[in-house]
């Protein structure tokens, strides 16, 4: 979301009821929306959609993975038919984590839009406060997309690891996902508070000094790109 785009903003489309044809097509055009920050969280909501997928048809897989001890452990004197009950259990307690996660990245796509638009706005009339203002908040998307898609590839990396092996490639797949868009995420933060949308060192480009969101937001980046090896060490 740092750049301004050739063709002037018309109205906003709902991205999450487009043909995935029609939103390539959005996304290729000259326009300054949907762009970086929406495809980042797209990236983890389909990453936390794949985590939903794997956990259901892993209830016979995870008895002991919400408990955190090592997947496939015995436990003494416990039926099959209760370790069977509670996978189930944890499968699906994994599975409706993953889906409110996904339910919580998929709308930001259309809110970065949105936010990208008020600096566009601002930058249109001139008014370099109100753009500094708007770079700031626009950060506050970019950086829920970077925490979703830390905790997003922390439940990659469990399923890929305790799950179901034969969608163990759909894991790795969600935790690759959640890891690139947590590090897209974090990317933008730091290009919105450095005030690059229109000219380096814009006006923005105090946005950083006493600022911790760019950290922070690394940070969660740099835990998510942990996890996802973690998923593709899974691979045994």
């Amino acid at each position: 979301m740092s750049e301004e785009r050739a063709r002037p903003a018309g109205p906003a489309a709902d991205y999450l009821d487009l043909p995935v044809g029609r939103f390539l097509d959005a996304l290729s055009a000259t326009t300054p929306d949907p762009s970086g920050g929406g495809v980042a969280a797209l990236a983890v909501a389909f990453a936390a959609g794949l985590c939903v997928m794997v956990a259901g048809l892993s209830a016979r897989h995870l008895p002991t993975a919400e408990r955190g001890e090592e997947p496939g452990a015995e436990r003494a004197n416990e039926p099959g038919a209760e370790r069977g009950a509670e996978g189930a259990a944890g499968a699906e307690a994994l599975a409706e984590r993953a889906r409110r996660l996904r339910d919580r990245a998929a709308p930001l796509a259309q809110a970065d839009a949105e936010g990208y638009r008020a600096v566009l706005a601002a930058i249109r009339a001139g008014d370099k406060p109100a753009t500094q203002a708007a770079l700031s908040a626009a950060c506050a998307v970019p950086m829920q997309v970077a925490q979703i898609g830390a905790e997003v590839a922390g439940i990659a990396a469990t399923v890929a690891a305790a799950g179901n092996p034969s969608v163990r490639g759909d894991a790795i797949t969600a935790g690759l996902l959640a890891a690139a868009g947590s590090r897209a995420a974090a990317a933008l933060v730091r290009i919105n508070l450095a005030g690059s949308a229109g000219s380096p060192g814009g006006a923005g480009s105090t946005g950083m000094a006493g600022d911790g969101r760019p950290a922070e937001a690394q940070h969660l980046a740099a835990e998510a790109t942990r996890l996802a090896a973690e998923a593709e060490r899974s691979v045994r």
